[in-house]
């Protein structure tokens, strides 16, 4: 057995650096924890630029402190010296210019320190190469991503953005928060996997189906959180004329910028230049349509994309989606429904406030957001892939000669409400019309894609509706009036024309939808040679079960498919996926490029 001898050396190296590195306080405690992992592991010589590469994502941290140092010093100092509103200057990319004189030189001794403490790392590191090890031990990678089984990281990394990228006079920047995976990474030519962040705050890479292919192709993953979405706002104020860079095209423009600046800074990172991995993008949803529009408007930057329940056709009236509700809940559940439906409108003609207390929604003034708020908690338990969640209590109350409302009621409060997790404010108009980006945006910000792109109005179909026909388009309009203003209405006819719906005319793109999905209407179901279109049909199969597994939510981890009705109707599809994306990879790698 090769027994390792403890080195003096390393010791006294170590003794010198904390004496150095005093003045960095916490900041040196992440470095110590360094240096053993690498005095107990040793060193591969021609692995250097692997280890400092690895070191570098260690100390991401250090530069997040900055940029959120730099934040609050911005906020302060310009709100203190009254230059401008908070608002027009908190774009951190323009920040310190207009910051006072003492403010910039505070932020440069930051720099400057940060500069300093990777010089001292860099140079330790090639000390400890040498003088730690007693021979050559397997390389591993050395960075630890914190992360829980339903996340595969939640370290936030951050770069500067352009606000407009359509305008040629404005070059302001706003911090975009970003997310990095490379545990399974090969480098330094291994694939890299764009995972988009749809509509709402995104707080790390989730632990879906992606780690497995992620591990299978020795792939690292990067996701980018949405413009405007969670924390990364170009504005304080979410007011109306604020949301005019909220758009799918910003967006897009967005990861293009974002992957060309990931690809510029991994070459850096290994002492390269002129060189492209391959990518591939992925997204679910209105993501998924993000990620075949990727594909299509930016075909030289990836060499495809999975556009999991893709929503790619914008429509106005979206009727197809209670009728698909009607089919996927079957007749007596179905039925069961439409009385639950009409003896709440009955009930809310003679008191309206006793049945939406009943529910938890008092708040909901408006009785047709209280609709809304029914109908949605019915549909979740289809697009998620619980519907017997749904169906089970309420067809048994029905044959028991309970009030059905009653057993309604507590569906939406301990499933909807509770274990899935949806506000009751969600449905406030009120709520809808709050410009502070403070707390949870998401729901003002995707009402305002909502009356500007896509539409979707989920109105009540005009016969076999389970949804109130105050669920109308009248309703959506006025909504997007009275929360936006005057003026504002989804141009879905121009969406649709930018992008070409159902008939996108991309390439290197797989289509996956659910067959228990509503939303599968709004996607591409035609297959042809070069844009594959796959239906995984089951009992419990919704919105991203590729991904996803079953059910879709709460999450699975690795997307597991156990609890699928059918797991080998998920298997087949995911093997489909595997084998396009090998070859598309491949085509991509024969060529020596990033796309094909």
């Amino acid at each position: 057995m090769n027994t390792r001898q403890p080195n003096t050396s390393f010791f006294v190296l170590l003794t010198i650096i904390l004496r150095l590195s005093s003045k960095y306080d916490h900041k040196i405690a992440t470095f110590v924890l360094y240096l053993v992992d690498v005095q107990a592991e040793g060193c591969v010589s021609d692995k250097h630029e692997i280890r400092l590469l690895e070191m570098e994502k260690r100390h991401s941290k250090i530069k997040k402190s900055y940029w959120a140092y730099l934040d609050h010093l911005c906020r302060k100092g310009t709100n203190s010296r009254g230059r401008g509103s908070a608002e027009d200057v908190w774009r951190l990319g323009n920040c310190e210019d207009k910051a006072p004189r003492k403010l910039r030189l505070v932020l440069n001794r930051t720099i400057r320190e940060l500069r300093d403490m990777r010089l001292v790392l860099i140079l330790t590191t090639f000390s400890l190469l040498c003088l730690a090890s007693n021979g050559a031990i397997t390389s591993r990678l050395l960075q630890r991503n914190s992360h829980s089984s339903n996340f595969l990281t939640t370290d936030e990394l951050w770069f500067n953005q352009t606000v407009d990228h359509f305008s040629p006079l404005d070059h302001s920047k706003f911090p975009q928060r970003y997310y990095e995976f490379t545990d399974y990474f090969r480098l330094p030519d291994g694939p890299i996997f764009l995972k988009i962040c749809g509509e709402a705050s995104c707080d790390g890479i989730p632990n879906d189906y992606i780690s497995v292919l992620a591990k299978k192709f020795g792939a690292a993953v990067v996701s980018l959180e949405h413009r405007y979405y969670g924390k990364s706002s170009p504005f304080r104020s979410l007011r109306t004329e604020n949301l005019k860079y909220l758009s799918s095209k910003q967006a897009l423009f967005d990861l293009a910028v974002f992957r060309q600046y990931y690809q510029e800074s991994l070459n850096v990172k290994v002492n390269r230049s002129n060189v492209e991995n391959p990518w591939f993008v992925f997204g679910v949803s209105y993501a998924g349509a993000l990620s075949a529009w990727f594909r299509l408007k930016f075909p030289h930057l990836t060499c495809g994309s999975l556009a999991s329940s893709a929503v790619v056709l914008a429509i106005y009236n979206f009727t197809e989606f209670d009728r698909q509700i009607g089919e996927s809940a079957g007749a007596e559940c179905k039925a069961v429904l439409q009385e639950v439906n009409g003896l709440v409108e009955q009930r809310l003609a003679v008191d309206g406030n006793a049945v939406k207390s009943l529910f938890g929604a008092a708040s909901l003034k408006i009785d047709a957001d209280f609709l809304y708020l029914l109908a949605d908690a019915a549909v979740t338990a289809f697009q998620y892939g619980n519907p017997d969640m749904l169906c089970s209590p309420l067809v048994q109350a029905k044959k028991d000669g309970e009030d059905l409302v009653n057993a309604y009621a507590t569906y939406v409060k301990e499933y909807y409400l509770g274990t899935f997790g949806v506000s009751i404010e969600t449905y406030n108009q009120q709520h809808l019309k709050r410009t502070n980006s403070a707390g949870d945006t998401s729901d003002r910000l995707w009402w305002f894609q909502v009356c500007t792109e896509v539409a979707f109005f989920q109105v009540a179909p005009s016969d076999d509706s389970m949804r109130s026909s105050e669920i109308n388009t009248k309703y959506h309009l006025d909504l997007c009036k009275n929360v936006f203003g005057n003026g504002i209405y989804p141009d879905v006819d121009a969406t649709n024309i930018y992008y070409g719906g159902t008939k996108i005319a991309g390439s290197k793109i797989i289509f996956t939808n659910g067959s228990q999905d509503p939303w599968r209407h709004a996607s591409k179901l035609t297959s042809t040679p070069d844009m594959p279109s796959f239906l995984i049909s089951c009992h419990n199969c919704g919105h991203g079960t590729d991904l996803r597994g079953c059910p879709q939510s709460p999450l699975s981890p690795e997307g597991d498919a156990k609890n699928c009705s059918s797991p080998d109707a998920v298997h087949k599809v995911r093997q489909q996926i595997i084998e396009h994306i090998d070859l598309w990879l491949s085509q991509c790698q024969a060529t020596g490029r990033s796309y094909m």
